[in-house]
């Protein structure tokens, strides 16, 4: 079982309300064992952060990131948030919004690569 602060549960409800177009899209991909047979959640907390996506078994997190996260205190938090979930044994894939958008493919690819389970 992964532990989380059950006070970002009620929060983690209303981002799966009020998904990204990104977000929409990369789970359109994503949902009912698309890639491997692999089970995904979107929006899943973890210790104090909320994972954007995260497949429990292969201890593997997909993050998504607007503009806002190549500059400043966001990339730093990015990376205290990478190294603590990296501490609790899972492997962190970050894309960006544009890279949904203009190489979904390549994402796939990628996450396919990185899901062991058949």
């Amino acid at each position: 079982m992964i532990e989380y602060n059950k006070n970002n549960k009620t929060l983690s409800r209303k981002l799966r309300k009020a998904m990204t177009p990104p977000e929409l899209i990369l789970w359109s991909k994503l949902r009912k064992r698309q890639i491997k047979n692999a089970i995904f959640y979107r929006q899943k907390p973890i210790g104090n952060y909320i994972a954007d996506f995260c497949c429990a078994k292969e201890r593997l997190v997909v993050e998504l990131d607007g503009g806002g996260h190549y500059a400043g205190k966001k990339q730093v938090k990015d990376k205290e948030r990478d190294l603590y979930l990296q501490s609790k044994g899972f492997r962190v894939l970050r894309f960006s919004n544009a890279d949904i958008y203009g190489n979904l493919e390549t994402v796939l690819k990628v996450i396919w690569d990185n899901v062991k389970a058949e």
